[in-house]
């Protein structure tokens, strides 16, 4: 499996945290099927966006790379993304970029032009079909550059010239540095073959930079398929937004984990389908915040029952999670396991429930700590836990009996707590005031 990285010339946003937390998931996902899955994940560190932020700060490309890669790396580690089996770098492939141009340059796939080499569009036929756009909206949305050295107003750049001030590499076209699309290809290829089984990356990559990736793939390894099956996760938005510079609305992870713990911020990021967009605000942070309360207040109280071996998710999590990770519903079968810890008492129910709800954050990558570590570190760390969630069960058998009288007595016993409480579909939802 290959995921696009972060291109390393600032602090990652939540934008980034979601690729990189949806890809993890699938990297667990697969190594329940599989015994030996190779997931890479690369770094861009050779970019036009990183050549201009080392030319205002006057300091080596490197300087910047560096910086933002330990960054990078801190932010993930803090919102419980593992290392992927290989993080392949731009800078360190050169030789395999120019030797792809090259077989490329051979074929007439590609030209040279101006100090420039070129993927010729119109040699490829297939052009287009991930994305599934014409011709003349691919050149609109790709907002293409009008330059001399052209054949098409399509094609794109696989080599450009370098000047004194930015990094390059000598190759047979001069001193230079390759185009972004072909470095991921390169990378592919060097680590992972001809043909991978999963690539994955944002929406916003599938056009133009996966379909490029595809065509310069395809056409050097003599018409090999290049990925089996794609994957694209959909866009954070900020108050239906989508996240931008322009708008003045990047949430920049290391601000957000200033006021909430990494592994809130990773519920929040998986609340929800991976293909879908994803609302992001202060309330859906503490929702999730509040579901992972309820499931380490179970776990405090299940803390003496022994599960044995390995723990196992519920055989619904399983389902929800192979049916395209859905874990928007595979959170609800946790939940019903933390319901039924707080309400059934044969040790084997306990035992069971205990195992399903540590299984199952084993895979979605929540549940990592001890809730001793969990509440210390939270607003609600004053609280009886056990005590809150024991009311809210009181609660919804009242409401199921009818006894408005003592629900309404548990509701104003809870207020008087700190904790407010809103009844939905899932269940009654609690969070500290």
């Amino acid at each position: 499996m290959y995921a696009c990285g972060p291109t390393v010339y600032n602090p990652p946003h939540i934008g980034n945290a979601r690729a990189a937390v949806v890809y993890d998931v699938l990297y667990r996902v697969l190594q329940r099927h599989y015994k030996n899955v190779v997931y890479a994940r690369n770094i861009t560190d050779v970019d036009d966006k990183i050549n201009a932020a080392a030319l205002e700060q006057n300091v080596p490309i490197d300087t910047i790379t560096e910086r933002y890669i330990d960054v990078y790396h801190r932010d993930m580690r803090a919102l419980g993304v593992r290392e992927p089996v290989v993080e392949p770098r731009a800078t360190q492939h050169i030789a395999t970029i120019i030797s792809m141009i090259e077989r490329l340059v051979e074929r007439d796939h590609a030209y040279s032009a101006d100090g420039h080499v070129l993927f010729s569009v119109p040699a490829y036929s297939r052009y287009g079909e991930l994305s599934g756009r014409d011709r003349d909206e691919m050149i609109a949305g790709a907002r293409v550059e009008v330059a001399p050295y052209k054949r098409d107003p399509a094609d794109f750049i696989l080599w450009k010239p370098s000047d004194d001030v930015a990094p390059g590499w000598e190759s047979p076209w001069g001193f230079g540095r390759p185009g972004w699309h072909i470095e991921c290809s390169a990378m592919a290829e060097q680590h992972l073959g001809d043909t991978i089984d999963i690539h994955g990356g944002g929406n916003d990559l599938k056009f133009p930079h996966h379909e490029n990736e595809i065509a310069q793939s395809v056409c050097s390894h003599d018409g090999a398929p290049f990925a089996r099956y794609w994957v694209h996760n959909g866009f954070v938005e900020i108050d239906k937004e989508k996240m931008s510079k322009s708008l003045g609305n990047v949430l920049l992870v290391e601000n957000l984990l200033k006021d909430y713990p990494g592994e809130a911020l990773r519920m929040a990021l998986i609340r929800a389908r991976y293909r879908e967009r994803l609302s992001w605000s202060d309330e859906s942070v503490e929702q999730a915040k509040t579901q992972l309360d309820r499931m380490y207040g179970a776990l405090l109280r299940l803390e003496s029952v022994e599960v044995g071996g390995n723990p196992t998710p519920s055989d619904d999590f399983v389902i929800a999670m192979d049916d395209d990770l859905n874990t928007a519903l595979a959170i609800t079968t946790m939940l019903d396991a933390v319901n039924r810890a707080n309400t059934l008492t044969t040790a084997e129910d306990l035992r069971r429930a205990k195992s399903e709800l540590l299984g199952a954050g084993n895979e979605l990558g929540i549940l990592q700590q001890s809730p001793q570590q969990w509440f210390a570190s939270a607003p609600s760390g004053e609280l009886d836990i056990g005590k809150v969630d024991a009311l809210v069960v009181e609660r919804e058998q009242a409401r199921n009996d009818k006894n408005w009288q003592r629900a309404d007595e548990i509701r104003d016993e809870l207020d008087e707590m700190g904790i407010n409480i809103q009844d939905g579909p899932e269940g009654t939802q609690w969070r500290t005031r």
